[in-house]
């Protein structure tokens, strides 16, 4: 009887054993050979799929040599930011596949084709599911899908509405004032200083969304900006290597630490939360910052739909949209504001019309609200800048059935990567000066600029476009607008040209300028 015993648990073990190896097999080699098969038919190619790596290696191989020096001084920048990419576009078509590991993500350039992709009018293209370390550095509203995401932008809107943002300028002048006194100190002695003004605008960027995030927890709110930033650049490293289901789980240095941030992150988001639900309801303070407008939003949903399911956010959901809003609105502006000082250096003369129509609107005020609608020409190079140094600088989607897209049929497994950089560079799209800083080109707005095609889209397109984009552009233009009014500035000789994705599109090696004070 002990020995039959003793066999059925071996056959279960081996049956188990065997189980498991098959999945694994299927998972690295079948399914991918099988996916690959089904793209080659239709014309989509790419190197071979290569087990379990696929491009990965690859990749790393050619980012490294991308990153081991700068490039000229252009804005013809996609070979170095996404090498591989623009490899695989060049050698095997714009309709072409590169392997996520085991997963094929097929290149889409096609307007037409990125509108239905975008305007998931059915939900079929859904957004990738994100590796798990990724919730350690943000999730929200930018990661869920149906219903849940339907949720969580009803109840975030109201927040973001123009009206409210109003009522952040304040904040957005204290903080840009600061910083431009700052600089005032630096070139008071000389008339002129060498400063590299990247970690200036990170830091500007993270003491906006401090203070319109958190109002009076200002202070918390900076130790989180310290930390998301910390987080961010180890999840640049996770996402750089194959995923290996249950990897996170190891206790490996890089997994102790971006853990031990999240906790610090939820603590710190968890004791402002329940300090302002109290003070609010108490009526002891406003809500005139995002997180008071997220939370009397959220009681608001509440009141209204009572005990139904799916109503209102939990304690937790609202810690991870405040981490969203930290990571999302401090790293989208801090780009663009960079990327807007470096390009207007190397363009003196869109610099001094942007400085006279800031001049001709504002004089030498604050600027206010209704001012920012009068600044026609820094609104095009913003555009411009956008163009050509877009934030992120690839959108993903993924199948999870077949789907019928126009002449292409697309298996369920399949990501489809809508490379933004390289359709805002296309001299299909833009021209045969696509790789030049032209802002007349949005002198009558992005509509006539792109042909009403989807060819323009830095914060995204359709129902999922970035929340904050309102946000963003108005806070790139108080800040601009009051450098401009103070300063004029050019390259430093130190400068070395090498945009570099880390997230976002950033200056790997910082952006030096010699700042005139006028």
């Amino acid at each position: 009887m002990g020995e039959l015993v003793y066999m059925g648990v071996v056959i279960s073990g081996v049956v188990v054993l065997l189980s498991w190896v098959f999945r694994v097999v299927y998972w690295v080699w079948w399914r991918s050979k099988k996916l690959e098969k089904c793209l080659r038919e239709q014309g989509i190619n790419g190197h071979p799929y290569r087990l379990l790596f696929g491009d990965l290696k690859e990749n790393m191989i050619l980012n490294k040599e991308a990153r081991s020096k700068p490039m000229n001084l252009s804005h013809d920048i996609v070979p170095r930011v996404i090498p591989l990419v623009h490899q695989t576009i060049k050698n095997y078509g714009k309709k072409s596949v590169i392997w996520i590991g085991p997963t094929p993500r097929v290149n889409v350039m096609d307007p037409e084709l990125i509108r239905e992709i975008l305007s998931n009018k059915f939900g079929h293209f859904t957004k990738p599911k994100p590796n798990p370390l990724a919730k350690l550095l943000a999730t929200g509203l930018a990661n869920y899908e149906g219903e849940k995401w339907a949720k969580h932008r009803r109840i975030i809107n109201p927040a973001f509405h123009l009206e409210k943002l109003k009522r952040m300028l304040p904040a957005f002048r204290k903080s840009c004032g600061k910083m431009v006194s700052r600089w005032e100190k630096l070139v008071l002695v000389e008339g002129s200083c060498e400063l590299d003004v990247w970690p200036e605008l990170q830091n500007l960027a993270g003491d906006v969304i401090s203070r319109t995030a958190f109002g009076s927890s200002y202070e918390e709110g900076r130790r989180i900006f310290q930390l998301q930033n910390e987080q961010a650049l180890l999840f640049m490293q996770v996402i750089q290597s194959v995923y290996i289901p249950g990897l996170r789980f190891l206790p490996t240095k890089r997994n102790n630490r971006m853990k031990e941030i999240d906790r610090e992150v939820q603590s710190l988001l968890r004791g402002i939360i329940n300090k302002r639900e109290k003070a609010m309801k108490a009526r002891e303070d406003g809500n005139d910052d995002l997180l008071g407008l997220l939370i009397e939003s959220n009681m608001k949903d509440i009141q209204k739909h009572g005990n139904k399911k799916n109503v209102g956010l939990s304690i937790e959901e609202v810690i991870e949209e405040c981490k969203l809003f930290y990571f999302a609105g401090q790293e989208t502006t801090a780009v663009l504001l960079v990327w807007t000082i470096i390009v207007l250096s190397m363009h003196p003369n869109w610099q001094l019309r942007a400085r006279e129509e800031v001049l001709q609107v504002f004089g030498n005020n604050k600027p206010d609200f209704d001012g920012l609608s009068h600044l026609k020409i820094v609104t095009m190079i913003i555009y411009e800048v956008l163009r050509l140094y877009p934030p992120a600088v690839f959108l993903t989607r993924f199948t999870y059935k077949n789907m019928q897209l126009r002449e292409i049929s697309l298996p369920p497994g399949v990501q489809l990567s809508v490379p933004t950089i390289l359709i805002h560079h296309d001299r299909q799209l833009w021209g045969e000066d696509a790789q030049e800083f032209k802002p007349e080109r949005f002198s009558e707005g992005v509509s006539k600029a792109t042909k009403n095609q989807v060819s323009f889209f830095p914060f995204g397109w359709g129902p999922r476009i970035c929340i904050g984009q309102n946000f963003a552009m108005t806070e790139a233009k108080i800040a601009l607008a009051m450098i401009l009014q103070s300063f004029s500035f050019g390259l430093s000789p130190s400068y070395a040209h090498a945009p570099c994705t880390v997230v976002t599109l950033r200056p790997q090696y910082g952006a030096q300028v010699i700042l005139h004070k006028l």
